[in-house]
């Protein structure tokens, strides 16, 4: 396949991950997310969903050859410097994403491996974690899991920031990626994400916990603004610590939907 490049100063970066009919997580909060900071997101869509912050109704996976199919028009057109998965749902997808990736080995790849719901809704089916696992980790610059996401990877969740550490490191060395363990599901006001390079060298991020807002979507908010700013050519670790801190700018200055606070994502 030979890919047009239209070359503009624009920085793009696109996002393959399923749609949320509430607009507060997925493809719709990844696009807000790369649009308040300056990048222009472009979009593969792997599910819809019937949603809201509380509820997961229904899913409809997308077939893999139409997520192949817009990921490939994006690419032939633009010139995206980095990329970022979430909910790719099942193993049809995954493989089909994973082979595809094999042929561009140049664009900054984020895989938030997106597992379960804040609601508690199953967003990867079973038979698709061995996909993830064997084909699709292995070819990320950077993943991003959870606590519960991590127990899933190696088979233990860290229950203390030492744990978290040490967690990280194993994740990196068992699939030879970067890893960011985020600690948001560990009890307490403290937040700790730890970043685990290739060599195994470590990047603590604090934080402490916002109460009284609705996190559903941050993961996803998280993992959009490192592609934004890896699309912008940052390091991997500036990019996460500039990550975090629009995550929580737009946390501490939420906006009010249903009498409820939610992220902000126009905000810098």
């Amino acid at each position: 396949m030979a890919i047009i490049v239209h070359t503009n100063k624009q920085n793009i970066a696109l996002t393959i991950a399923g749609s949320d009919s509430g607009g507060n997580a997925g493809i719709q909060a990844d696009l807000l997310t790369m649009s308040a900071l300056d990048v222009h997101g472009t979009s593969a869509i792997t599910c819809l969903t019937s949603q809201n912050p509380d509820n997961v109704s229904q899913v409809f996976p997308v077939p893999p050859e139409y997520v192949i199919g817009q990921i490939d028009q994006v690419l032939r057109f633009f010139d995206v410097k980095a990329l970022k998965t979430g909910m790719l749902f099942n193993e049809a997808v995954i493989k089909a994403v994973a082979d595809y990736f094999k042929r561009i080995p140049h664009i900054l790849k984020v895989i938030d491996p997106v597992m379960i719901a804040s609601s508690g809704a199953k967003l990867l089916e079973d038979a698709a974690i061995d996909a993830l696992k064997s084909n699709l980790l292995p070819q990320a610059t950077l993943i991003t899991p959870n606590l519960d996401e991590a127990a899933v990877l190696i088979g233990e969740r860290p229950t203390t920031p030492k744990a978290i550490e040490s967690c990280a490191q194993k994740i990196a060395k068992q699939y030879g990626v970067a890893c960011l363990l985020k600690g948001g599901h560990m009890e307490g006001d403290r937040l700790i994400d730890i970043l685990a390079d290739k060599e195994g060298t470590l990047y603590k991020y604090e934080t402490h916990r916002i109460p009284n807002v609705n996190t559903h979507g941050s993961g996803c908010t998280l993992s959009a603004a490192i592609t934004a700013f890896l699309a912008k050519g940052l390091t991997l670790p500036d990019a996460v610590g500039k990550a975090h801190r629009y995550l929580q700018k737009a946390l501490l200055a939420p906006k009010k939907l249903n009498g409820q606070s939610f992220i902000q994502h126009n905000i810098l």
